[in-house]
């Protein structure tokens, strides 16, 4: 770990956030808007893509080094990928039930989890947004964030059905 920042980061690392914010933005808005529309589908393909690349991307980044040139990040990569394919496979077969979980178990482990990790003191993401905000504004952005990965993660809970059951 150093302090480099995303502009001074391997091509690798900015190729992975260059895929990995459209993902997370428009995941989150998947996540919160109506299922199986044409523009559900049509934008799904796009953020199914968006991921698959995004996980691949991370096989050529070795920032922490626990096993060899991986870390147990890389676990999370390899269930992104196998889950794209679960995820198309149930929506072929009009299983939205497994559809629906498999997507937003990839969304809530390789968005939200993954995500919060790359904020911790050292990483590039943090030092990045330490650069960026500087000073009293960085607890802002930092409030900000942590409430933005609270909400979505949230949101992908509230998508796969834990859902508080109302007083009648």
């Amino acid at each position: 770990m150093s302090s480099v920042t995303l502009l001074d980061a391997p091509l690798a690392v900015q190729f992975h956030v260059a895929t990995v914010v459209p993902a997370a933005v428009l995941g989150a808005w998947l996540l919160a808007r109506p299922k199986g529309t044409p523009v559900h589908r049509m934008l799904g393909k796009i953020w199914m893509g968006l991921m698959f690349v995004t996980a691949v991307s991370t096989f050529f980044i070795h920032e922490i080094r626990l096993v060899g040139d991986f870390s147990p990040i890389h676990l999370i990569s390899i269930y992104v990928i196998v889950s794209c394919f679960t995820a198309i496979r149930a929506a072929r077969r009009h299983d939205i039930t497994a559809h629906r979980r498999t997507v937003t178990g990839m969304y809530l482990g390789g968005i939200v989890i993954a995500g919060a990790f790359t904020f911790l003191p050292g990483r590039i993401m943090s030092t990045s947004l330490m650069a960026l905000a500087n000073g009293a504004g960085s607890i802002v952005l930092v409030a900000l964030l942590a409430f933005g990965f609270i909400g979505a993660g949230m949101l992908a809970i509230r998508e796969m059905g834990f859902r508080r059951k109302r007083a009648v």
